[in-house]
């Protein structure tokens, strides 16, 4: 990405932030910028904002307002708005599940390139990230610089009890364990906690013939 396109990303980032916040919706910066807030590297690819479903028509509303251009996919879990090429993703769900009322007020405001927001927690953005892990999306190496910028803002315990369903998550923060990313935390649940030993099988008495 060159410095053009990097600056186009920023400035969507803003315009958003910024009308999202003037409608007084409730939302939050979520995804790589929300990650990089807390220190990763910064995204090349999107602007991802998190809202709830009840307030989708009023963000369309509130960014159709800006430069913005606002697109809606055919995809049923978010709506995409356009800066000179570069995307913001406004999602409504993630992994599946709708954006909580309590997602968003977990969120902690930060100047973001100028303007007030609320920015998702970093236990809340590994989550999200390790959530929506699947065989056809599962790229280790591009969440491994993430988790290692903000292993120590996170409350692992939880990340792994939020994805203790999805084995790809676990494998991921089977790997961190050994890489020793998260060292002493409790990476994945116990299995044994799922799947008990199965119970010995009982002795059968021999009977000798007489």
């Amino acid at each position: 990405m060159d410095k053009d396109e990097r600056g186009q990303l920023r400035e969507g980032l803003r315009i958003a932030g910024s009308a999202l916040s003037a409608a007084e919706i409730p939302f939050a910066l979520a995804g790589g910028y929300a990650a990089w807030v807390h220190g990763a590297p910064e995204s090349d690819h999107d602007v991802d904002f998190a809202i709830l479903e009840k307030d989708v028509e009023r963000a369309k509303e509130a960014l159709g307002n800006t430069a913005l251009e606002v697109e809606q996919p055919v995809e049923n879990w978010l709506f995409k708005a356009y800066h000179e090429g570069a995307l913001v993703d406004v999602i409504f769900k993630v992994a599946g599940e709708l954006v909580s009322a309590e997602l968003l007020e977990r969120a902690e405001r930060f100047d973001v390139l100028g303007v007030n927001m609320p920015v998702l927690s970093a236990t809340d953005v590994v989550a999200s990230k390790l959530g929506v892990l699947t065989e056809h999306r599962c790229d280790f190496s591009a969440l491994l610089p993430v988790v290692r910028a903000l292993r120590e803002q996170v409350d692992w315990a939880q990340v792994a009890q939020r994805n203790s369903d999805n084995p790809y998550a676990e494998a991921f923060l089977v790997l961190l364990d050994r890489l020793g990313i998260i060292t002493g935390a409790p990476p994945v649940p116990d299995v044994g906690a799922r799947e008990a030993d199965p119970p010995p099988r009982p002795e059968i008495p021999v009977v000798e013939a007489e």
